[in-house]
């Protein structure tokens, strides 16, 4: 049974999947791209027929939404563990995305359609076909919803099964290279981002239909200036409290509204990745609901969109409350909401408005507020605007992640002190102090015009999950760069004549560490020059030969 998140309705949801199986079986194209295809149906009599009931809450609006017509938003998910065949095919994919599109999550893309129905008890048609996908392509999908969604509601399965068929065909989402995508008669022509690759998305459509392209220009960026829109003198507060992993939850009237003002707050901080959770879509029937709303501990280091007025009350120990009104696209620039005290927060009129006591260390770019202002008055369009937005923001972390980046470069050990007859070198440890006192000569200041406490911030940001994720990632990236340094200068040694007056015991203690340097290097793929691991599997192989057959035996066994 299902209610609309304040117990007053006990209306249910049919769920109906079409999915695509694991790795070994046919459906595997498909699988690389889509988990699954869900169509979820309010049904008054049925109920839910199946167990995956987060999916079917979370295909919703909830009634206080009221929406009206056709309407696109987002969720995310935890992904269940012990899936080993999903964990290695994610693990090759990551090997060559942006760290901001890695993925550790289930993305639910959806499309729900409700219009009065006089056919039906509630008096509406309210049916919700959604994409669920690893892949956080929140732009490739809404798309892809937008070309097959109503003719779904048109034909219903075999439409679906139709398209799933054709998107068993697609070859699989390698970032860096282009893609060309047929779906129902269009062909979507993606690039995929890859670490420093570009990325686009063009709709070529066939001659007898259209006769010119339509282009995407992204595969998961949102128009930013739509989102921010009504927040645009407090951007600089939202961006810090993203960067600090703060946690956060935001209010809309909508999970369209919702969903995306989530998204664009976790993408403000590109290309930095969020290492926090975050629900662009959050009920009272999510499983993680309790662990995310109990009052004995601090709130969770997460950001959380919710539409039920339910969750004022619930979330009143939160620091930090973004609550969203309707997003108007007019020619003026909308009404700013002010900060609020939290405890200006009332249970069921709230105003829009941030309700936080935090003070931002850093001062507002009021250059930025007068340049998106002029575009307003000269009617820029708004992907112009977003993209002035996106650069002020990616320069701004940009500006804060260099002094960071270029003090854990310093860390690393000096190339020549890798050797081939030791093992490698350890890479310093982060001093926080050290790193402060770099600051005055090759701090933030040289690239960015903002004042403000750019120490305090670092100091903070330290103590944050995002500080962590980003520590952690470099220094598994400059560990995997010293082994590839140590492979190279194994290879380039003459080990052979080194043999030579060594004792067996030390020939197979060699042998066994090359052998596990070997298997290291190829499970983790590391970047070594072209022919270097071939050449140590020879080089293992020559010496095995060179020893007495009963060794030989026993290392070929194993």
């Amino acid at each position: 049974r299902c209610d609309d998140g304040d117990g007053s309705n006990s209306e249910s949801l049919q769920i109906t999947w079409i999915n695509g199986g694991d790795s070994r079986c046919p459906w595997s194209r498909f699988s690389s791209w889509l988990e699954c295809v869900c169509v979820v149906t309010f049904d008054l009599e049925i109920g839910i027929v199946s167990v995956k009931t987060s999916i079917c809450y979370l295909s919703f609006p909830d009634s206080y939404s009221g929406c009206l017509g056709d309407t696109q938003f987002s969720f995310r998910l935890r992904q269940s563990v012990g899936r080993r065949a999903l964990k290695f095919r994610d693990d090759v994919y990551n090997q060559d995305a942006p760290v901001t599109l890695e993925v550790s999550h289930f993305f639910g893309y959806v499309y729900f359609r409700q219009v009065k129905d006089v056919s039906v008890k509630r008096g509406y048609f309210q049916k919700s076909l959604v994409l669920v996908s690893r892949l956080p392509y929140t732009h490739l999908f809404h798309s892809l919803l937008q070309i097959i969604a109503p003719e779904f509601f048109e034909k219903l399965e075999p439409c679906l099964e139709a398209v799933c068929n054709e998107i068993d065909q697609w070859p699989s989402p390698v970032p860096g290279l282009t893609l060309n995508l047929p779906v129902m008669g269009v062909v979507l022509q993606v690039r995929g981002k890859g670490r420093g690759y570009g990325e686009k998305i063009m709709f070529v459509f066939p001659q007898n239909l259209l006769p010119a392209p339509t282009l995407l220009p992204t595969i998961h960026e949102l128009d930013l200036f739509k989102c921010f829109q009504s927040v645009l003198i407090h951007l600089q507060m939202l961006w810090e409290l993203v960067l600090l992993g703060e946690p956060v939850v935001v209010m809309a009237p909508s999970p369209t509204i919702s969903s995306e003002t989530v998204l664009a707050l976790v993408s403000s901080i590109n290309p930095l990745k969020f290492c926090c959770d975050f629900r662009p879509y959050f009920t009272i029937h999510d499983s993680e609901f309790r662990e995310y709303t109990t009052r004995t501990q601090a709130p969770p280091n997460v950001v959380l969109g919710v539409t039920n007025p339910f969750f004022i009350k619930t979330f009143q120990s939160w620091p930090h409350i973004i609550r969203m009104g309707e997003i108007r696209m007019a020619g003026d620039l909308p009404k700013q909401v002010k900060v609020k005290k939290l405890s200006k927060l009332k249970t069921l009129d709230t105003k829009p408005g941030i309700y936080t006591a935090y003070k931002t260390f850093l001062h507002k770019d009021k250059i930025l507020i007068k340049r998106l202002l002029k575009g307003i008055q000269r009617k820029r369009p708004s992907e112009v605007q977003s993209a002035i937005l996106r650069r002020h923001l990616l320069e701004l972390t940009q500006s804060f992640i260099i002094p960071l980046e270029r003090y854990m470069a310093s860390l690393m050990p000096l190339q020549r002190s890798v050797t081939p007859w030791k093992t490698p070198p350890q890479i310093r440890p982060f001093s926080q102090d050290e790193f402060m006192s770099t600051l005055d000569h090759t701090g933030p200041q040289l690239t960015s015009v903002l004042k403000g406490d750019w120490m305090g911030l670092y100091r903070k940001f330290f103590r944050s999950p995002n500080f962590d994720g980003w520590y952690r990632q470099r220094h598994k990236e400059m560990t995997q760069k010293l082994e590839s340094l140590h492979l190279e200068v194994i290879c380039d040694a003459d080990l052979l004549s080194w043999t030579k007056d060594k004792s067996e015991v030390e020939i197979v203690d060699l042998i066994l560490k090359l052998r596990e340097k070997l298997i290291k290097a190829r499970r983790q793929q590391l970047q070594v020059k072209d022919g270097v691991l071939d050449k140590l599997d020879t080089f293992i192989n020559s010496i095995i030969r060179s020893l007495p057959e009963d060794l030989q035996t026993v290392l070929n066994t194993h």
